[in-house]
Order: structure tokens, then C-alpha cells, then sequence
């Protein structure tokens, strides 16, 4: 019998924060991408993350951007630089500009200017025929030219960009992380396959997964996967690990928790746990590279 994983765990995708910072969680309820979120229209502290990240064993973690008001996405590195400095943690984040904006370079020198632990960026482009799993605009907005440039300067801040679409993006994805060698991508929720139950879906988010497994600047997040299912489902997390770590390699994967998004389902202790689980019959050494060394890598932890 294979042993649950004992080693170094990296949180490589958390948020933390004030509701009042953030119009979506005070502003009036609307229908989102992961269901009903009453029980996280609240505060979500550090304290409060450190609890739920003791209690699962995680030592090290990525603050990731939670959809601050654009005007103030140099305020939100302030404040998690402020919170750094007081507790140590998170260890980097990654934050966010209008990318479809002239002026983001600018925007993100600012925030290089604030804090070193900044890493990278990340913009959502996913897009989606039903309007609650929605958020950019449009399907293509990866091809705008602003956009485009604004990407391409993340290689010279030495920054990463956290890439977030759904199957039928894909293609246009791979495309952009192809013409961007010099720029790491980072792909969130193991590109948020919807329903693995429908073949058409299944075979949409295969195809599009090894297009971009082609492109060797990207690696892939193990995060996610209670979104569309609103539970930890055993069999999920196993099937969707199995195909990232053969298409893509452990060394391009990596675990994190979503939290306090998944909290709506799960715990930070059980959505651990299950990971490990459906991690157990890998070798010690790809056990080690998803939990703890592809994202210290990724994020220079």
C-alpha cells in the first residue's frame, strides 16, 4: 500500500480578504461560476488562513488576486504586503492589472515598486456560452493587441501570468502561450473542465489540454475542481491528476487550495487530504515536485 504524502506542502493558490475591499463580495448577490456563496460574503483573514492551512499541513503559500477593483490593485499589494511583514505570510502573490489597458506596465511597475513578493499577474479571459460561468467579455480577448503587448512585457518585469479559460479557449491559449516563449504561464483550476460526465466536454478540454502540454512555458494548477460539482469528489480530482501529470509531467503541476472559495463545499484538512490521496500511488519524487517543488520554482519560494 502506497504511503499519503508527509513531505513540504505549498499552497500555490489562496485568497485572503476584506469584504468591504471588494464590490462582489458586498455588493448585491449574482449567479457565479461556483455556485451560491452566501457563507463567504465576509471577511476572510490571515488569521484565519493560517488556521485552516495548519490544520492541513501547508507551511508555505501564494496569495493569488481575488478581483479588487482595478483602481485599486496597487492598494491590494499594500495590504498583503502589510500582512507579509506582520505574520510572513503569504511567501509571494500574484496580482492583477487591466491588461487590456495602455497604461498596465505602468500599473505594474507600481506594484513591483510596493513589494517584491509580487510574481505575476493574473487576468481571467474565461468565457463561457452560459452567462454565470462568464467573465471576460468575450471568448477571444486574448487576441487583442494591448492585451497582447501588456503580456509580453511580463518578461522583462521577470513576472508570470496566471491564464484562466475554459476548453474551447484553448486552442487560442496555446497560440498565446506559444508566442510568448519568454513568458511563464501558469494554467488556474487545471483548465476548469465543467463536466467529465459529458463526452463532447471531455474530449474538448483533452484535446486542448495537450495543446497546451505542448508548450513547454506553461505548467499547470491542481486547484479547482469542487467548482463546477460543489463537493470533493474523489474520483475527479484523481482522473483530472492522472491526465495533467501524464500529459504535462509532475514537474509542470502543482497543488493549491482555492481557499476560502472551496470552504463553501469542503474544509482545508479534507480538500488536502483527498489531494494526497489521489496523489498516493505516484513516486515520492512526483509527489514532492505537485506539492511543494514545481511551485517553488514557479513562484522563486
Amino acid at each position: 500500500m502506497a504511503e499519503l504524502y508527509a513531505g513540504d506542502i505549498v499552497d500555490s493558490h489562496h485568497h485572503v480578504w476584506r469584504q468591504a475591499d471588494m464590490p462582489w463580495l458586498s455588493g448585491p448577490m449574482v449567479p457565479r461560476i461556483f455556485g451560491p456563496y452566501e457563507p463567504i460574503r465576509r471577511d476572510y483573514l490571515i488569521d484565519e488562513y493560517l488556521r485552516d492551512a495548519a490544520s492541513a499541513g501547508i507551511g508555505t503559500s501564494v496569495y493569488v488576486q481575488p478581483n479588487w477593483p482595478m483602481d485599486r490593485v496597487v492598494d491590494e499589494v499594500r495590504w498583503i504586503a502589510e500582512l507579509h511583514a506582520e505574520t510572513g505570510w503569504p511567501m509571494a502573490m500574484v496580482g492583477c492589472a487591466d491588461l487590456f489597458s495602455p497604461d498596465a506596465v505602468d500599473v505594474m511597475r507600481a506594484q513591483q515598486r510596493v513589494s517584491p513578493l509580487v510574481v505575476g499577474t493574473r487576468l481571467q479571459l474565461h468565457w463561457h456560452e452560459r452567462p454565470e460561468f462568464r467573465f471576460a467579455s468575450a471568448p477571444d480577448r486574448m487576441k487583442d493587441p494591448v492585451f497582447r503587448d501588456n503580456v509580453a512585457a511580463l518578461a522583462d518585469l521577470g513576472w508570470l501570468f496566471e491564464l484562466q479559460v475554459f476548453a474551447d479557449q484553448m486552442r487560442d491559449a496555446a497560440m498565446l502561450v506559444a508566442d510568448h516563449p519568454d513568458v511563464q504561464f501558469v494554467l488556474v483550476h487545471a483548465g476548469m473542465l465543467v463536466d467529465r460526465t459529458d463526452e463532447a466536454e471531455l474530449a474538448a478540454w483533452q484535446a486542448g489540454m495537450r495543446e497546451l502540454a505542448a508548450c513547454p512555458n506553461i505548467v499547470v494548477k491542481l486547484t479547482g475542481q469542487g467548482t463546477f460539482v460543489h463537493r470533493v469528489d474523489p474520483e475527479l480530482l484523481g482522473f483530472v491528476a492522472d491526465f495533467v501529470l501524464r500529459e504535462f509531467g509532475a514537474d509542470r503541476a502543482m497543488f493549491g487550495t482555492n481557499l476560502p472559495v472551496e470552504t463553501l463545499w469542503t474544509d482545508a484538512a479534507t480538500l488536502t487530504d483527498a489531494w494526497r490521496q489521489a496523489l498516493r500511488d505516484r513516486t515520492a519524487d512526483e509527489q514532492a515536485d505537485v506539492f511543494s517543488r514545481t511551485a517553488r520554482r514557479v513562484y522563486g519560494l
